[in-house]
């Protein structure tokens, strides 16, 4: 017997306890863009767009994918950081834990897998 098919397969992350410098380092950001879009061979059909909000924001990225997109949201604050990842073909685990404990200090990490099948008929 044959798994169903999936549409897609989204994660939504969410990371408290963060450096609130951290959230606001645009390079940090975009370089944990480059490593997940790397890591998981993801093929952005354009540069991702960054804006920056006054503050105490923080920054908001998006990257549309051949895949689908990728988000960011932070919110130095609150110490939190919010990721979001839908793709559309199977991609493996990625270690969203790690790295944002390593890269901006989060004292927790939640990551929720959601898997989207398709409408039955």
């Amino acid at each position: 017997m044959h798994p169903e098919p999936a549409a897609g397969c989204e994660w939504i992350v969410e990371a408290y306890g963060c450096a609130p410098a951290a959230l606001k380092d645009l390079d940090k950001l975009q370089a944990l863009f480059g490593r997940v879009i790397e890591d998981l061979a993801l093929k952005p059909v354009c540069p991702a767009v960054w804006h920056r909000f006054p503050a105490p924001g923080g920054v908001t990225g998006v990257c549309l994918l051949g895949e689908s997109h990728l988000a960011v949201h932070t919110f130095p604050e609150h110490g939190t950081l919010c990721f979001n990842l839908f793709c559309c073909r199977p991609r493996p685990e990625w270690d969203f834990d790690s790295a944002l404990k390593q890269e901006f200090g989060a004292a927790s990490v939640h990551v929720r897998r959601v898997d989207r099948p398709y409408e039955r008929t």
